[in-house]
């Protein structure tokens, strides 16, 4: 995924109200925390700039300045996204069980199958990172359903996102920026930025009580966002959904934790073998459950409809045709689907199509990824 967006108003919540100072045993924690998910900073869901303000002319918060801040910490790189620069293209399908249609009038819901597009990625700007298994892994989805129409996602393997504003997104990713000389946060921003934010330090608690699994095969997905669904009898419900991995098999594995690209390598080599599958889960709110803020889970007890099965059939070297050139915007979604009042979806729309831009017209690096490489 590239730079998105998050802001907005918090939920009225008095839980919510901001201390002017954490205790040194929470800040502490939730530094060690954000130590344990490397790169997080450049998560999936990027760089932030609300359309309700921080897009506005002369605002300090823009796309472009959020993929300017993107290429000050990771440098710049032709042809590479901003955020999860490193990645594979991927192809496959999605056998829609015909369930989620008691939901949602789209079309890719109707009982049936449809091609879905692709891609696996880091998080961070560096396209020739090392893989580590704590650094955020990306699956990004274009699903082209039979009446033309396009329901694009990006997804992250954590369950909650960090941030709550796009300045805090902000404030984070500089707080974030690797020292020279020691190559980790400076501790004393990191610090300083947990004690004005809050709501980062609690999302970061529940992060960590879902560590990584080995690799992507069998890792679960999450949306994030939420979003609004309407059926054919024009009944409409807030959703979030996540893709939950089905039969990982041999790719159950531990990864070899060996070569730079291991993460990559072995995904590949599970493809080799057979199809990936994933579980489309329809997570349905209740009156109550936030659809503003993405650092706030739903209850687990919220009622979740299996909508079909995502297929991966097989990984490609990034390049011109496949995913390499797809914005996978969040706001590119089909009748019966629609943005909710979570204003990182506006943004993160608006600083996607600024980070494609500015790559569709660089000149084209190979990708540190190279499938040829790694089978046989």
């Amino acid at each position: 995924m590239e730079p998105g967006d998050q802001g907005g108003e918090r939920a009225d919540n008095p839980a919510e109200a901001k201390p002017t100072h954490l205790g040194p045993l929470t800040r502490r924690s939730a530094l060690l925390g954000m130590g344990a998910v490397a790169g997080f900073a450049a998560v999936d869901v990027g760089g932030f700039a609300y359309a309700g303000g921080w897009l506005r002319p002369g605002a300090q918060l823009t796309p472009s300045g959020f993929a300017d801040r993107f290429e000050h910490v990771y440098g710049h790189h032709d042809g590479f996204r901003r955020n999860h620069a490193k990645g594979l293209s991927a192809a496959g399908s999605f056998a829609s069980t015909g369930a989620g249609a008691a939901i949602c009038r789209a079309a890719v819901f109707a009982p049936g199958s449809v091609p879905v597009i692709g891609r696996f990625s880091l998080s961070g700007g560096l396209p020739d990172q090392a893989d580590k298994p704590d650094t955020v892994r990306g699956l990004g989805l274009l699903f082209q359903t039979p009446n033309g129409q396009q329901w694009r996602t990006a997804m992250i393997n954590i369950p909650v996102f960090a941030d709550s504003t796009p300045q805090g997104f902000y404030e984070r990713l500089l707080a974030s920026r690797p020292m020279p000389g020691t190559g980790k946060p400076d501790p004393q921003a990191m610090a300083a930025f947990l004690d004005r934010h809050p709501e980062t330090v609690a999302a970061m608690k529940i992060i960590k009580q879902s560590p990584p699994s080995a690799g992507f095969a069998d890792s679960t997905f999450y949306g994030l966002n939420a979003f609004h669904f309407t059926n054919s009898a024009g009944a409409t419900v807030p959703v979030r959904w996540s893709a939950v991995p089905l039969g990982v098999g041999v790719a159950n594995a531990p990864a070899s934790s060996v070569g730079k690209d291991y993460l990559f390598d072995d995904l590949i080599g599970a493809l080799a073998v057979r199809p990936l599958n994933w579980r489309l889960v329809l997570t349905i709110g209740e009156p109550g459950d936030p659809t503003n803020d993405a650092t706030k889970p739903w209850p687990q007890s919220r009622r979740s409809i299996d909508a079909g099965t995502i297929t991966i059939t097989a990984v490609a070297t990034e390049e011109a045709g496949n995913a390499r050139d797809i914005n996978f915007d969040p706001l590119v979604l089909p009748d019966g689907i629609a943005a909710s009042d979570d204003p990182l979806l506006a943004a993160r729309s608006a600083v996607y199509a600024r980070s494609f831009t500015r790559r569709a017209e660089e000149p084209k690096s190979a990708s540190e990824l190279n499938v040829g490489r790694v089978l046989p």
